[in-house]
């Protein structure tokens, strides 16, 4: 892996980009010599953070958070806004989230420091469902929600179609359930204004085999055997 990734999955940088700044301040020693950005470290390697060793974790967490409205994901603001981290246990090294939720939008977000499995599930590839809870301001007319089921023409490309599900209409507003194993950056925001709906909120439901549940707000469980072995 890169060495940046080695750095952050370890716990001794809290993200990447923060590795990479590391890295360049030659702070980082790769097998006896300073390293350079763009490297490749693994556990085998000799790394050294300010002369002290850098590993892997010798253990491996995996937890379910219920994020509130107003959180980033991200585990150190550096304008001081509230980060998911402030919601999280302490001392795990290299904990990090898997994906990203707006600040908007609430629900489930899951945890890890085991570096492959994070990536199996935030991979497209992979094809692990995502499903959020939308609540819509009426109008939303049968015209709008198929242009919203067929996929709508994003400025990045268009979506795959999602699944629509537990449509439910008020005098007020409309819920329903959307599935999608894309990950594309505020992709269900875009595709409801796309479509000409106007999204009240979004909350994330389920991942994979994963649900929120009665999970409360702003706190976190861990993963049982059966919801791994399913993102597995």
């Amino acid at each position: 892996m890169r060495l940046q990734a080695f750095l952050a999955r370890s716990g001794a940088a809290p993200s990447r980009r923060k590795a990479e700044a590391l890295i360049s301040a030659g702070r980082v020693q790769l097998n006896g010599r300073t390293a350079t950005l763009g490297e490749r470290a693994s556990p085998a390697d000799s790394i050294l953070l300010d002369g002290e060793p850098v590993e892997l974790p010798k253990t491996h967490a995996y937890l379910a958070l219920n994020k509130p409205a107003g959180y980033l994901t991200t585990l150190n603001d550096e304008r001081g806004r509230k980060a998911v981290a402030e919601l999280m246990p302490q001392g795990i090294p290299g904990l990090v989230p898997i994906g990203r939720l707006d600040a908007a939008t609430t629900g489930l977000l899951l945890f890890t420091n085991d570096g492959p499995l994070a990536h199996r599930v935030a991979h497209p590839s992979s094809e692990i469902e995502k499903e959020y809870k939308l609540i819509l301001k009426n109008p939303a007319s049968e015209e709008r929600l198929a242009a919203l089921a067929a996929g709508p023409y994003l400025q990045d490309g268009k979506m795959l179609p999602p699944k629509l599900t537990n449509l439910r209409r008020g005098p007020a507003q409309t819920t329903l359930n959307l599935t999608i194993h894309e990950g594309r950056n505020r992709i269900i925001r875009r595709a409801c204004e796309a479509a000409g709906l106007d999204l009240k909120e979004l909350k994330r439901v389920r991942v994979g085999p994963v649900k929120l549940g009665s999970l409360p707000e702003g706190r976190y469980r861990h993963l049982t055997r059966d919801e791994l072995a399913g993102l597995r």
